[in-house]
């Protein structure tokens, strides 16, 4: 006999049976304010591709729409030994990249945490020298004997950049927490690239690419159905391939050799759709989100759907239960009332507590917040929490059906990456059931539905890789990487 040690406990049945009618009521409105209905999801498909097609006109508009200046498919033949960085939310990522050349890669990686001040630091050089350190740190973990020549490095920088080259990212707006004066408005290549020649690494700045865009490069060098990469993490993002006859505000702008039917990878930074809340379905603990966050009035979206958010509305909505007079009553709540100690990991334990009484949901409020809960308060906790998780993974599906449908694709494979869709309890069945109510498909079982979300390869390591070697390529063959006046 094989042991395989111990099962996963079955799923949690969650009786609501016994629940006092007042806290019921409670649940009730909570499931009013959090539903997002079919309709209303298709209200907001509509009004996205028109801020999408705004976002490539001249004029411009909510959604940056970036071109991503990658202009070619990976043919999977590229090879070589590249590096890749992933500056994200919480951690940096440095990977090593071998590209066989055979639609192959292997990948040797290390994780370095920011440090929490890094996030809001008054001095950004202290961010790209702690960049800088851990790359000499894995350098010198990796090639021991030291290294022939320079190597091409891929930056995976995943906030929303200006770039008139591949080479270059103009960062318009810190998101996902940072705040670092000194950086907006300028070009964060030659920041990294002086802390680099300061510790003397023979490391050069290839491409400065964004996760969602070689999220898509990457799952498009294994599979070729791929039509969209997108995130759902600490932010929210897609990309995808448009052609540069679509995109208006690059008229005029073009090389003779970068033609009007030629491919453009487009970052579309979608975060920041419905800054205007025209359509988006706030709740008043949106609003309470938006106004206490360092950039009220920007990234509406992220703030609806994103992992940074989850655990804070969660938070939020709690808080005001308590001062009403429906929970935690006689509780010590200073720890609850600190903004974002509820990170994303405390709604996605809850939802995975398998114990009819939520005994688990008991220790994480006991250690982790210092409150007692009872069996009935644990019962809307987990509720509460189960709306808020699937509200999100709802509304971050609007994206992709506005991509689908202003690009006409009928049929896609939707690359996608991030914590959230990578660990958040039901995120993936949620998202594809808010893809069929959009779409209105008959076909109930998902693995039959025209569109899919799939995992997607390494976006922010391999993919950048990749780009970094696309780059390399056109830079040789003599081609333009960028607009008429960067060159």
């Amino acid at each position: 006999m094989v042991h395989l040690g111990p099962k996963k406990p079955p799923a949690r049945k969650g009786s609501m049976a016994d629940i006092p009618k007042d806290l019921m009521e409670q649940i009730h409105g909570l499931e009013v304010i959090f539903g997002v209905q079919p309709e209303k999801l298709r209200a907001v498909v509509k009004h996205f591709i028109t801020e999408l097609n705004k976002g490539l006109s001249k004029k411009g508009g909510n959604i940056p729409m970036i071109p991503g200046w990658v202009m070619e498919y990976p043919t999977g033949k590229e090879s070589g030994d590249y590096l890749a960085i992933d500056l994200g939310g919480t951690n940096l990522r440095v990977v090593l990249i071998k590209l066989g050349g055979d639609r192959t890669f292997d990948a040797t990686q290390s994780k370095y945490k920011l440090p929490d001040a890094m996030r809001t630091t008054q001095n950004h050089e202290e961010l790209w020298g702690f960049i800088a350190e851990c790359l000499d740190a894995f350098l010198k973990e990796q090639f021991p004997e030291g290294v022939t020549g320079k190597l091409p490095l891929g930056f995976t920088f995943s906030y929303p950049c200006s770039q008139s080259k591949i080479t270059e990212g103009i960062l318009q707006r810190w998101t996902k927490g940072f705040d670092i004066p000194g950086v907006e408005g300028k070009d964060v290549v030659p920041m990294l690239q002086k802390q680099l020649e300061k510790k003397q690494l023979p490391i050069e700045v290839v491409a400065l690419i964004n996760d969602t865009t070689g999220t898509l490069v990457a799952s498009l060098y294994t599979d070729s159905e791929t039509k969209m990469g997108v995130i759902f993490g600490t932010g929210v993002n897609g990309a995808y391939y448009d052609v540069c006859s679509g995109i208006e505000k690059l008229e005029g702008k073009l090389p003779s050799d970068i033609t009007s039917d030629s491919l453009m990878a487009i970052n579309c930074e979608y975060g920041s759709f419905d800054n205007e809340h025209l359509v988006l379905p706030r709740t008043k603990y949106d609003v309470m989100v938006d106004e206490q966050s360092p950039r009220p009035g920007q990234q509406a979206f992220e703030k609806m759907s994103s992992g940074y958010y989850l655990g804070e509305l969660v938070r939020l909505v709690l808080l005001d239960l308590h001062d009403q007079g429906f929970m935690f009553a006689n509780q010590d709540l200073t720890k609850l009332k600190t903004p974002y100690i509820m990170d994303t990991s405390f709604p996605s334990r809850i939802e995975d507590d398998p114990f009819e009484n939520l005994e688990d949901t008991d220790d994480i409020f006991n250690k982790e917040l210092g409150v007692q809960t009872t069996i009935h308060e644990r019962k809307l906790i987990r509720r509460l929490c189960e709306l808020i998780g699937t509200r999100s993974a709802r509304l971050s599906v609007c994206g992709i059906a506005a991509i689908c449908q202003k690009r006409n694709y009928e049929t896609a494979h939707i690359a996608a990456d991030g914590s959230v869709f990578n660990r958040y309890p039901g995120f993936k069945e949620r998202a594809a059931e808010g893809l069929r109510d959009i779409y209105n498909w008959k076909v109930t079982n998902p693995k039959d539905y025209p569109i899919k979300i799939v995992p997607s390869e390494d976006g922010s390591g391999a993919g950048a890789a990749i780009i970094a070697a696309l780059t390399q390529k056109r830079l040789a063959a003599g081609k333009s990487v960028g607009t008429l006046d960067s060159e």
